[in-house]
């Protein structure tokens, strides 16, 4: 049973001196935020594919230049986190989330977890940067997180920290794209990291 201080209402002041707390049933809302765990999705990548990269559908067309990747914010295309230049050595990106177990196993959501169709992911969009700053997505890979081993988040989801590690250039020498699954990215869980002060 679930115990909540409760206020006495105006008008009550002279009600019973031992009041000050009600017992209520616990509701299906209650439980559900009770089970609710704050947990972060590291995305570690290497191999990027580099600054500049033909179109994939002509291999004669211009090539994009400044090419940069970053995490797409849900239902917000034009908000992106962390961009990465195509030829950084390697990009991160930590990603806060919360887990909430349901009938099907864990349920990811958060500010940067997609949900279309019934399945969660993590869009990664490449798109070129000009002078002025201005970032123009051309293709997406979408980390399927309901692909990630059932155990592995799971554990992730106790543990505080989901990681997955891939590798961001295709077997033609572009930029990764489409949906992104094991054995093209590894997840695995970890101990959760101290925040960043």
């Amino acid at each position: 049973m679930a115990r909540a201080a409760v206020a006495p209402r105006q008008g009550d002041e002279g009600g019973d001196a031992g009041g000050g707390e009600a017992r209520g049933p616990v509701t299906a809302v209650g439980r559900r935020a009770r089970m609710m765990a704050g947990m972060r999705i590291r995305i570690d990548a290497v191999d990027l594919p580099g600054l500049a990269c033909r179109p994939a559908a002509d291999g004669d067309a211009p090539a994009y230049a400044n090419v940069h990747v970053a995490v797409q914010r849900r239902d917000r295309p034009a908000e992106l986190l962390e961009p990465q230049p195509g030829d950084a050595a390697s990009a991160t990106w930590t990603l806060e989330c919360v887990a909430v177990p349901s009938p099907t196993g864990t349920e990811v959501t958060g500010p940067y977890v997609q949900h279309r169709l019934g399945r969660r992911f993590v869009y990664l969009s490449w798109g070129t940067v000009d002078e002025a700053g201005v970032f123009t997505m051309f293709r997406r890979a979408k980390l399927m997180l309901d692909a990630v081993p059932p155990e592995v988040l799971a554990t992730a989801a106790r543990d505080g920290l989901l990681v997955g590690r891939l590798g961001l250039t295709d077997a033609h020498g572009g930029p990764l794209c489409a949906r992104v699954e094991p054995p093209h990215i590894t997840w695995t869980a970890e101990p959760a990291e101290p925040p960043v002060s």
